[in-house]
């Protein structure tokens, strides 16, 4: 146990900081070859808080983990949304003024319910991932077409491009490219090998293994990154790091496992918890998009939401 616990802790956290700094190389890189900064914002950057998930699920999938890997990313879902906006909102009202973020809101939510007739017949087959990973190609080709052609100011936009590191060296950016490339599978195998071995020593299923310890570990850098956009006044980048995680998540994580490791899947995921990743998702959409001219997320909504992670997590343990 103490080894798993071992393994679980240094893989979960090269996870993230290698994650970390291969989206800082990446995005470094592609602004000395001159991309669009709005461009490499919203694609690089935004996709960078979705590296965790990604390579944590091929690593499950791999080693015939499939339901593992579909708990991570509806359990992710379910924590960037109830725990970390929850907890971001307790440090003070969260403000939504970008029109891109209101745009990316109802995506995540059309994207979730057609995660949700996927999985609805209990398997997740090579189409479903086929599918999921066109929609997901398709998404990246608009975002790329609205940011070179659609050049109005954002504030979402305005933010993303402010992360964008400046003066790194060439060789600097393509040393951590290479080495987050070296490090991402190889910690998402020790966190994944890690969180089996505690999770089968208390009985868990591979669901739950992903839907709880894997996925509230790969939730950890939209943490850090709400907390600091909040802190920094980017209220939109703040959100706007879930929206975008939750969209990446569906569309790209998903269709991991289905490719694969097609299959059936755990009847709890198609039975219980894609109804929790849909009441999350619209429960944001409804406090964000229908609290009036302010549209802001309040403190007391960020209560709300850390209450329903808690009685999610309550449920899902208890039933294992």
């Amino acid at each position: 146990m103490l080894f798993n616990l071992l393994l679980l802790a240094v893989g979960l956290g090269l996870l993230v900081w290698s994650a970390d700094k291969f989206v800082y190389g990446a995005a470094a890189f592609a602004r000395n070859l001159g991309l669009p900064p709005m461009l490499i914002g919203l694609t690089i950057v935004a996709m960078g808080s979705s590296a965790p998930e990604m390579f944590v699920a091929a690593s499950a999938s791999m080693n015939g983990m499939a339901n593992t890997a579909i708990g991570n990313v509806l359990g992710s879902n379910i924590a960037n949304i109830t725990l970390i906006l929850g907890i971001t909102a307790l440090f003070g009202a969260i403000a939504v003024s970008s029109q891109t973020l209101k745009r990316e809101i109802p995506m995540m939510l059309g994207a979730t319910v057609l995660a949700g007739y996927l999985l609805y017949d209990g398997e997740l087959s090579r189409t479903d991932g086929g599918l999921l990973l066109l929609l997901f190609v398709t998404l990246m080709a608009y975002l790329i077409w609205h940011g070179i052609n659609k050049r109005n100011a954002d504030s979402l936009a305005e933010d993303a491009e402010a992360e964008i590191p400046t003066g790194v060296s060439t060789k600097v950016t393509l040393f951590w490219i290479v080495l987050g490339i070296i490090l991402l599978p190889l910690s998402a195998d020790w966190m994944v090998d890690g969180a089996v071995g505690i999770a089968q020593a208390f009985g868990m299923s591979d669901l739950v293994i992903g839907l709880t310890i894997i996925a509230v570990g790969t939730s950890l850098p939209e943490l850090a990154a709400c907390i600091a956009g909040v802190l920094k006044k980017e209220d939109d980048l703040a959100i706007g790091n879930i929206v975008g995680s939750n969209l990446f998540n569906i569309l790209a994580v998903l269709a991991i496992p289905g490719l694969l490791a097609p299959g059936t899947i755990d009847a709890m995921a198609n039975n219980r918890d894609i109804y929790m990743v849909l009441a999350s998702s619209s429960a944001l959409a409804i406090l964000v998009l229908l609290s009036g001219s302010r549209q802001q997320l309040r403190p007391w909504h960020g209560a709300l939401l850390l209450i329903s992670f808690v009685g999610y997590q309550a449920l899902v343990l208890s039933s294992h």
